[in-house]
């Protein structure tokens, strides 16, 4: 096993669970942006306010993209196993 392929296993990993991890991420950034900005204006500072639309959008999100991170993942997860005799 060289140091090529060592790195290009973990630059697979890093890029696999970034693009696993944005659309949570990216939705919980969005609505967290929309609840502090209507925070500040109205000068409400309630954390259930926050927090209640953030789980909310989370779960949305993982309803609408679950399927495709559940493939992202089988996909990464057989080719890395398909990858082990090269390795050797």
């Amino acid at each position: 096993m060289s140091d090529g392929s060592i790195i290009e296993l973990a630059v697979q990993a890093m890029v696999v669970s970034v693009k696993l991890s944005a659309p949570i991420l990216v939705t919980s950034l969005v609505i967290g942006f929309v609840i502090s900005l209507f925070q500040s204006m109205t000068q409400i500072q309630e954390f259930t306010l926050a927090f209640v639309p953030k789980v909310i959008g989370v779960g949305i999100a993982l309803l609408i993209s679950g399927n495709w991170m559940l493939h992202t993942l089988v996909n990464y997860t057989e080719s890395l196993w398909a990858s082990i005799p090269s390795l050797l």
